[in-house]
């Protein structure tokens, strides 16, 4: 029996572990078990356990009860707790997501343990290294034993860093979570009537990275530019803790207009709104493929991403964080012509693909 140890802590890790941990539930049982650790990063109930509960996630064996505070602080906070946890556990693997704090404090306390790293999600690069979560994936990259990629592009991105050994292009794990529950969200969200929204006819929006929440001209601008195209299209943000404060503190929640202004929402209202939204407007690495998944076209407010073959596909503009540059992505905004000839991101099953390996490893 292998026994993996997986991190997670905030939203986009919980929609990832879902996919390998229901594979792990219903086709390696007797081969696998899974001790699920929970950092504590996102706590807030809509931002937490109600993706638990949809998602069908296991409870964890941990809560560390870690949140807030400056990266330094949480993560070295992390790093303390999640060593204590190895050390307890003895697993023969550690799983990690992403690119968080929650993940580089799992691959450090790991790596110094001498505990083999698996990580999903690999190989993805902004080549923005003001980016908190471009200095997470790239470290914990580094020290990971094997290097699960979810696309071409994140193979090529390791081996021009001189990372060959344990890469695997799996495909994307939240592509398995796109296919397994976007008929459900659609069957069993009631978003759509509780919020007055027709299909097709709202934008659907994001903001939560650091480099735009913590830069009032950054946050400003896109405010004033959703407010402006608010004037037009109604445009519903489900806002993140963090962008609300930072909203209030800097004095700019004026300029958000008629945009209607909501708390996060759960997991399969978040899915059923994306595939009726007429537009998605994000700094979301995860929202920009959610977008990509559901055939819906997406405005990046950032001035690059990891996710490129969103834009080469033509799904995807990046628009920067100027008002000008994001209200003329959005009228410039539209279906590509055709459909595509090759998908990017896997066939759907990247979790056994990914599991499948780790029990190979160990024979």
């Amino acid at each position: 029996m292998i026994k993996i140890l997986t991190i997670v802590g905030a939203r986009p890790q919980f929609i990832k572990a879902a996919a390998v941990s229901r594979v792990i539930r219903s086709e390696f049982s007797r081969k696998i078990s899974e001790v699920l650790v929970h950092t504590g990063q996102h706590y807030d109930e809509n931002m937490s356990k109600v993706f638990f509960d949809e998602l069908d996630i296991p409870n964890p064996k941990y809560n560390l009860e870690v949140a807030g505070g400056a990266h330094g602080a949480m993560t070295g906070r992390m790093l303390e707790a999640v060593e204590q946890v190895l050390l307890s556990e003895k697993p023969n693997w550690l799983l990690i997501y992403g690119d968080t704090n929650s993940t580089l404090a799992g691959a450090l306390a790991a790596a110094k343990l001498h505990i083999p790293i698996a990580h999903v999600e690999a190989g993805l690069r902004s080549f923005n290294m003001r980016m908190p979560e471009e200095i997470n994936r790239i470290l914990a990259d580094r020290v990971s034993t094997l290097l699960f990629c979810p696309t071409y592009a994140a193979v090529s991105n390791l081996r021009a860093e001189g990372l060959g050994n344990g890469v695997h292009n799996v495909g994307d794990v939240m592509f398995d979570v796109a296919l397994h529950y976007r008929e459900k969200a659609l069957r069993h969200s009631t978003a759509m009537a509780r919020l007055g929204l027709i299909a097709g006819d709202f934008v659907l929006a994001t903001c939560h990275r650091a480099e735009n929440t913590d830069d009032p001209d950054r946050l400003g601008n896109i405010a004033a530019a959703l407010g402006e195209i608010s004037k037009s299209l109604p445009v519903l943000l489900p806002l993140h803790p963090r962008t609300r404060k930072q909203l209030a503190e800097y004095k700019l929640d004026g300029l958000l207009g008629k945009t209607m202004v909501i708390d996060p929402l759960p997991f399969l209202d978040m899915v059923a709104l994306e595939q009726a939204a007429k537009l998605i407007m994000t700094d979301s690495g995860g929202v920009q493929k959610e977008a990509f998944f559901f055939g819906v076209p997406c405005i990046t407010m950032r001035n690059e991403t990891e996710w490129v073959e969103t834009v080469e596909t033509g799904w995807n503009q990046l628009s920067g964080t100027s008002i000008d540059t994001i209200v003329r992505a959005y009228s410039m905004a539209k279906r590509p012509p055709r459909s595509l000839e090759s998908y990017p991101y896997g066939d759907g099953n990247a979790a056994h693909g990914i599991l499948e390996i780790l029990i190979n490893m160990q024979n």
